[in-house]
């Protein structure tokens, strides 16, 4: 068994599985990407020694949790093998405490190479919070109205071979009142900020990274405060299309749900749309018309991005004017606009 600093882990990621040995709570709540959860108290176990810790006596809290988990040695060391055929783990609490340091001792004892994360969990967050605001990298902001298939673009872009950070495919929500539709339910704040940290670890330092213009929150979730300062120095490209192609590109993401869900979509926005707005949107999707629907749309995410962009959040500020019918033609444009003013 050995220690394993959070850094040098991160930097070189050993083979093998990640034991979480935190509780299913505190797993769900927030976790290293990748981890597996092997809660070595369940949620209620926890309560119950925490409780004993603070209120009776630090022993008496080890004796009710050796009674727990001499319970439960022999499934330990099952589920690690399930997880782990090759027997190689890393281990961590919260803290990088007596929990991990109990499981890696029975583990090594049953043949597995084991290191425990100094620090624990604790330690991990604490590290990529540091990273979110020291980590420079040089980011090109993909901004445009809403329809301007920002998100198309980017991964167009990839496939050509840059580099992209999707936050709306990491926050599970595209950021408007219609951003839900078709996603999975949004990760923790501290989930996602944990899967924003290992996009962007996996990303080569040095090159540019295009990132979608965004706000800072995305739904239900909010971008690191020192990746969002990064962004909002970082210049911005502004792609501009014909108000038809915006509109077909709307109908064309969100034509495939239901009249109901977007129907409640244009509803959760009926104070800032307007009423007579909304009551005719309302009315286009009841009789298929989506594009008609979508034009009412975008005429208030238009205003709504005229106002946001007034601010002068990124600077500088470059428009480029792009078909919005050949995504990988406006993609090639795109990357020698970048080349070309030497972004």
């Amino acid at each position: 068994m050995r220690k394993a600093e959070i850094a040098t882990w991160l930097e070189q990621r050993e083979p093998g599985v990640v034991l979480d040995v935190r509780t299913p709570a505190e797993y769900a709540a927030g976790h290293i990407p990748g981890a597996v959860n092997l809660p070595l108290f369940s949620n209620e176990e926890r309560v119950v020694v925490g409780t004993l810790y603070k209120q009776v006596s630090p022993q008496a809290a080890f004796q009710k949790g050796l009674k727990y988990a001499g319970a439960k040695l022999a499934w330990y060391v099952s589920e690690a093998e399930r997880l782990s055929p090759n027997r190689q783990v890393t281990i961590h609490c919260w803290r990088g405490g007596q929990r991990s340091g109990s499981l890696a001792w029975l583990l090594s004892f049953a043949g597995f190479e084991v290191a425990v994360l100094q620090g624990g969990y604790k330690a991990y967050r604490r590290h990529i919070l540091a990273e979110f605001e020291s980590r420079s990298m040089p980011y090109l902001i993909l901004g445009g109205p809403t329809g301007s298939g920002k998100t198309a673009l980017l991964h167009q872009m990839e496939r050509m071979g840059e580099q992209i950070l999707d936050l709306e495919k990491l926050a599970h929500h595209k950021g408007s009142s219609f951003g839900a539709l078709g996603e999975l339910p949004q990760p923790s704040v501290e989930q996602f900020e944990n899967n924003l940290y290992a996009a962007l670890h996996r990303l080569e330092p040095g090159r540019r990274v295009w990132v979608e213009n965004e706000s800072r929150s995305i739904g239900r979730v909010f971008l690191p405060e020192g990746l969002w300062h990064r962004l909002q120095r970082s210049p911005l490209i502004e792609v501009h299309m014909p108000f038809e192609a915006r509109v077909n590109h709307l109908v064309e993401g969100y034509g495939q749900f239901s009249g109901e869900e977007l129907e409640a979509a244009f509803v959760r926005i009926e104070r800032k749309l307007g009423g007579q707005f909304v009551k005719a949107a309302l009315e286009s999707l009841q009789q298929g018309d989506y594009a008609a629907a979508a034009a009412i749309a975008l005429k208030y995410y238009d205003k709504t991005y005229a106002y946001t962009t007034s601010k002068g959040l990124f600077d500088p500020r470059l428009k480029l004017e792009i078909s919005g019918v050949d995504t990988e033609n406006d993609a090639r444009i795109l990357i020698d606009y970048a080349e070309s003013n030497r972004l």
